[in-house]
């Protein structure tokens, strides 16, 4: 039984990386979500490389996001990082939510790469 939340997040994140793998024709995205910041990674895990990153602490969208509610940048950072595969030509992913629950920001940033024309 895990004693805390975080021991509990890690167990469920252990469970969702038996199943989900980044390949180079379907990289991983994955989602870190603290207190105040989000941040996502596009990784191939057969070469263990990150392909592309975004996230609220960037020098580009830090200055963007001052002031604006979290559900809000998570939107921007998930268009941010549709953006970012686009250019690498990276269509396709799989959606790695890293063990939180698909609610909230993560639920906002999935959406917003979703309508720039990521497909997972």
């Amino acid at each position: 039984m895990p004693k805390t939340k975080h021991e509990a997040r890690e167990r469920r994140k252990v469970r969702i990386r038996q199943r989900v793998k980044g390949t180079p024709e379907r990289p991983r995205l994955s989602v870190f979500r603290s207190a105040r910041h989000i941040f996502v990674q596009v990784i191939d895990d057969e070469s263990n490389q990150v392909l592309a990153s975004a996230g609220t602490l960037k020098k580009a969208a830090r200055e963007e996001l001052k002031g604006v509610k979290k559900i809000e940048q998570a939107k921007r950072i998930g268009a941010q990082i549709a953006g970012l595969c686009k250019e690498k030509g990276i269509q396709k992913v799989v959606f790695d939510r890293n063990g939180y629950q698909y609610h909230g920001r993560v639920m906002a940033l999935a959406a917003a790469a979703r309508e720039k024309g990521l497909e997972f």
